[in-house]
């Protein structure tokens, strides 16, 4: 027979908001960023006043772990699901502040107009309209009486029908007895089977977020300080996509701006730097796995929870120990000097803006690479260093590493390099993912590909940046100066010149028919065909009219057709040869990614 794993069962509002009240449910979510603007949190208060539904609540109890003296602790619940309705609830009936996308503290307020039986967000208008009750929590107060709230409207507002207006009022009122759904999932079910039950019974059928369980487990777990280390988490992601509202945080918020958190952080009210902003997924991600050696979130609220993984038991040891670990790997990310020297390191590899950067999941394993090493004794010389985290990013990038299951594979890197060390799996890793197949026939044929956003033309563009390449017929301005100042993409078999012959998007948008260069190069060749402005070039090199760029010697011209892997004899190429000049340039350009890619 079957057990079932969750209960379901209704509940009146107001026990919902009793709860909150004494902390037997936790709402984490009320310390981070309120995703709801406040007219959705007005068309909640309106379904409820006319008795709709507004959906059910999953909650998920924190498991009973053991306590030092052998005791058992039953945790509280914590709200999985639904947790932008009930801060809209709390906002909205208890007054309680929320804390905006800009991380401002406010207050939503929620008028009523008991008369016509409508709601609204106020404003400086409905608070000089009598007709309205301007902020509904006065109605939820604990001393309000309704009978003098409802003389009192009548009073203001001459010729009202007392008894429609106590109806409404007293409506709202009871608005608290409404019932929501609440499933309660079972503590002893593990993050697989929460994250199953989320997915079967949530009707937009979205993947519950990983890490949203483990910034839950952080928030609810004050004994251990897990209430100040979320907010280090979010206040760290913010503040590292807008330095500006360090202030606002030093001032709005006093008690977190005195914990060593604040002053672990207080550097990036200087940083302007986008190359790497990582959201409060990536930060766990990179603390959790060079500090734990593990690389799945699932562990790491199996771990918080106090899970032993031989006994299957719940300690409060292992919650102890796991939040001190996590809290010593959230310190390590934020560090000032390995956060700037791993930036630095990926700038180095040539990526030096955040649009060549496709896939986060590689740079946050190359960051974790970076964090193991240091963390390594003997120290590891710090070039070696460097020049691991490069090959490892690029590599990561090359293939896709982190593309399919990131966790699995995050998982098995480092327990791999835990186990063997990092050079020699880093050693393993190449001989089976850029064996001599991959660059002569893998990576050309990967890169038969229209899009321009292509993790192997952004690694082609690094392999430039990286070699101080000048642009495509540039005499001093290079590739790295165009993708900075967002330089044109060139089709060296012109776009236009190809629909001429009605070549189809995905035909002439080939990346192996791409090069950066200066506008007004580009603007200049126009349509050309090849045949045409290639030999205008050889011309321009051999006392001609200059018409495209500033080279004007032969050996230069050359030097630039090989940084921009031109094949030979272009002056005679038109559309009959556009097919072999594809395969060429793919030959050509993964041959320069490869030596870019061992010389890292």
């Amino acid at each position: 027979m079957l057990i079932q794993q969750y209960s379901v069962n209704q509940h009146p509002i107001q026990t919902l908001l009793t709860w909150i009240k004494s902390d037997a449910i936790a709402i984490p979510e009320i310390q981070r960023p309120f995703v709801w603007n406040a007219t959705k949190v007005r068309d909640l208060i309106d379904l409820l006043y006319k008795g709709y539904p507004i959906g059910y609540l999953i909650t998920w109890r924190n498991p009973t772990v053991k306590l030092k003296d052998g005791t058992s602790s039953q945790g509280k619940r914590i709200l999985i699901d639904g947790q932008q309705r009930v801060t809209a609830l709390m906002a909205a009936l208890l007054g309680e502040r929320v804390i905006n996308k800009d991380y401002k503290t406010i207050r939503i307020t929620i008028a009523f107009h008991p008369k016509e039986r409508k709601f609204e967000v106020s404003n400086p208008a409905i608070r000089k309209d009598k007709s309205w009750i301007t902020d509904i929590v006065n109605v939820f107060s604990p001393e309000v009486n309704v009978l003098q709230l409802v003389d009192e409207y009548c009073e203001k507002n001459e010729g009202s029908n007392r008894d429609e207006i106590f109806k409404s009022i007293n409506s709202l009122c009871g608005i608290v007895n409404n019932h929501i759904g609440l499933i309660d999932l079972n503590s002893d079910l593990d993050i697989k089977t929460v994250t199953e039950i989320f997915i079967r019974i949530n009707s937009t059928g979205a993947v519950l977020n990983q890490a949203d369980f483990v910034m839950s487990k952080i928030a609810v777990n004050e004994r251990y300080g897990g209430n100040a280390l979320r907010k280090c988490i979010d206040y760290f992601c913010h503040l590292a996509i807008a330095p500006e509202f360090y202030q606002q945080l030093a001032d709005g918020d006093r008690e977190f701006a005195s914990t060593e958190y604040f002053r672990k952080m207080s550097w990036l009210k200087h940083e302007n730097d986008d190359l790497y902003d990582p959201s409060y997924a990536d930060m766990l991600r990179v603390a959790f796995t060079s500090e734990f050696k593990r690389g799945r979130l699932e562990d790491l609220v199996a771990l918080l929870s106090g899970r032993n993984f031989e006994t299957q038991d719940y300690e409060e040891a292992i919650a102890e120990q796991s939040f001190k670990m996590l809290k010593r790997g959230i310190l390590n990310f934020m560090n000032e000097t390995d956060f700037k020297r791993f930036v630095m390191i990926l700038r180095s590899a040539g990526f030096v803006e955040s649009s060549m950067i496709r896939s986060q999941n590689a740079i946050n394993f190359a960051y974790i690479v970076y964090l193991v090493l240091r963390s390594q004794s003997p120290k590891i010389d710090s070039s070696k260093i460097e020049s691991h985290v490069r090959k490892w990013f690029v590599m990561s990038v090359l293939t896709g590493r982190y593309s399919g299951s990131p966790e699995s594979t995050f998982d098995y890197d480092i327990k791999q390099i835990d186990e063997l060390g990092f050079t020699r799996y880093m050693v393993d890793v190449e001989a089976a993912e850029l064996s001599d197949a991959f660059w002569n026939a893998g990576l050309p044929q990967q890169m038969n590909t229209s899009v321009a956003s292509s993790p192997y033309f952004k690694v082609y563009l690094a392999a430039q940046v990286h070699d101080n390449d000048k642009g495509f017929l540039s005499h001093k301005i290079t590739v790295r100066d165009l993708i900075s100042l967002r330089g044109d993409v060139h089709h060296i078999f012109p776009k236009n010149y190809l629909k001429k012959f009605d070549l189809k998007r995905g035909k002439y948008n080939q990346i192996a028919n791409y090069v950066m260069t200066q506008s007004d190069i580009n603007i200049a060749i126009g349509d050309k065909s090849p045949s045409e402005y290639f030999s205008e070039l050889l011309g321009q090199c051999n006392n001609g009219p200059v018409a495209y760029g500033a080279i004007t010697d032969s050996e230069q011209l050359r030097e630039n057709f090989a940084m921009h892997c031109i094949p030979v004899g272009m002056e005679d190429k038109n559309i009959d040869h556009y097919d072999e000049f594809l395969q060429e340039r793919r030959k050509l350009m993964a041959a320069k990614i490869r030596d870019y890619y061992w010389r890292l």
